[in-house]
């Protein structure tokens, strides 16, 4: 039976990506992130979402990225809203979160050799994103080789592999497939600055790519909105 970790945020990427998991292999195991984010509610849909589709397990890490601060998603900065499609598309925004996905891998990575996975499903984006570092192919390619010579079993053997389902995929594309396998895309989460009741702002970047995604697709966005 193939097992395999996939990277769980709750949002439409990465719930997509345990989709097309669970899809191709018999078990997948999702792991999550409680790293002092000020989207809390995104754990809420992680767990929704983990239990919808039927991972085999749904684990959650507390670590505490605040320590370092360094992101408008983990520290006293504001998160930006309303920026146009240039403005996202340049630069490096201010919700980056210092080596987040190398972190997270590397989560994902030591349970990977504890269950007997060698597969890591993630759900980076090359296309339709906000410039982050660690969402370009160079980067999963570099972690893959890290990965293969610094474990117990890479050097024993065992060849890992992190799959990237979605990183060539527009967000629309992405929905569509989501669509395509079922998805209900009405448990996943976004927004980098929600309301106190749980509601998407609408007006940060990742809304906004989001509510790009669905225009392009012709689909409604399910979820809720302040406004």
């Amino acid at each position: 039976m193939k097992r395999t970790i996939v990277l769980l945020s709750g949002g439409i990427d990465s719930t997509t990506t345990l989709a097309i998991a669970l899809a191709e292999h018999s078990e997948a195991y999702a792991l999550s992130f409680d790293y002092g984010q000020r989207h809390q509610i995104e754990m809420e849909a992680a767990r929704r979402v983990a239990n919808s589709l039927g991972a085999k397990e749904h684990r959650v890490a507390k670590i505490d990225l605040r320590i370092f601060g360094g992101s408008a998603l983990t520290d006293n900065v504001a998160v930006p809203k309303k920026r146009s499609e240039i403005e996202i598309a340049d630069g490096i925004p201010v919700t980056y979160v210092p080596a987040r996905n190398t972190i997270f891998l590397a989560y994902a990575l030591a349970w990977a050799e504890v269950i007997q996975a060698a597969d890591i499903f993630l759900g980076v984006n090359a296309i339709d994103y906000s410039g982050y570092p660690d969402c370009r192919p160079e980067f999963i390619e570099a972690f893959q080789t890290v990965a293969n010579v610094g474990t117990k079993a890479g050097v024993g053997g065992r060849r890992f592999h992190v799959h990237t389902p979605l990183i060539k995929l527009s967000k629309a594309e992405i929905i569509r497939k989501a669509v395509e396998l079922g998805v209900n895309l009405s448990l996943t989460h976004s927004c980098y600055d929600p309301s106190p009741e749980g509601l998407a702002c609408g007006g940060c970047d990742s809304c906004l790519l989001r509510l790009k995604g669905f225009r392009e697709a012709g689909i409604p966005d399910p979820i809720r909105y302040v406004k």
